[in-house]
């Protein structure tokens, strides 16, 4: 009994995560102008990872009132996947770090470059059977290039100060999440298609231990950098 329902808190962490940094927000007040996309994102994650978890429990007992396409949630991930490389992008540009700045402004050229490509060509938006493995790993591996660029920043300007400053603990749990997920995301959609779905279905679950330590760790950067 005790493990069906730390499963079921696993099942839906993706939609009560966020609320862990956002408590501590409305706690701590005002952040820091660079974190303004982080709440963004994390308002975003609340309300879309509800809406997915909520289908996935009850069976899309809507479904009647939207579109067949519409169905499967598996578009509201690839969603969710650009929204958080838009506000995690912003995040790191908004730090205003002297280093590959113009690398780092034209990351999100190149990453709408490959959303109009990838699904103009190669991909359907609204596959059915399984999320765009190619949308995210492709995320994952841009946002671990910006946060190397933003360690290797520190380790040139040998900033022991303020390394654990708010950004800190948003890049490390960001790092811990992509480096995790990477491999994961690449070959998620060649799993599925070799028959590995339980497999698959499985390795989700440390998915969401991850997005769940990603979200502790923007809490704590929210209380390192709030004041009211």
């Amino acid at each position: 009994m005790i493990k069906n329902i730390l499963e079921e808190i696993l099942d839906w962490s993706e939609a009560w995560a966020p609320l862990i940094p956002l408590i501590i927000l409305s706690f701590k007040g005002r952040q820091a102008n660079f974190l303004k996309p982080i709440i963004i994102y994390l308002w975003f994650a609340l309300i879309i990872d509800s809406i997915i978890d909520a289908g996935w429990k009850f069976g899309w007992k809507f479904k009647g009132s939207v579109p067949e396409w519409m169905h499967p949630n598996n578009y509201l991930y690839n969603i969710h996947s650009i929204v958080r490389l838009i506000c995690f992008s912003s995040f790191f540009i908004m730090l205003k770090q002297p280093f590959r700045t113009r690398i780092k402004k034209l990351m999100p050229l190149f990453s709408l470059l490959f959303l109009i490509i990838n699904f103009s060509f190669f991909e359907n938006f609204y596959e059915v059977d399984t999320i765009s493995s190619r949308l995210f790993a492709v995320e994952s591996g841009l946002l671990l290039f910006y946060c190397l660029q933003y360690y290797l920043f520190k380790l040139q300007a040998e900033d022991v100060v303020e390394k654990r400053g708010p950004d800190y603990w948003v890049v490390m749990g960001l790092s811990i999440y992509v480096v995790f997920n990477f491999f994961y995301f690449l070959f998620y959609k060649t799993l599925i298609e070799g028959g590995y779905g339980k497999f698959v279905a499985h390795m989700w679950n440390y998915h969401n231990l991850t997005f769940i330590i990603l979200c502790i760790f923007i809490a704590k950067a929210f209380h390192a950098s709030g004041h009211k």
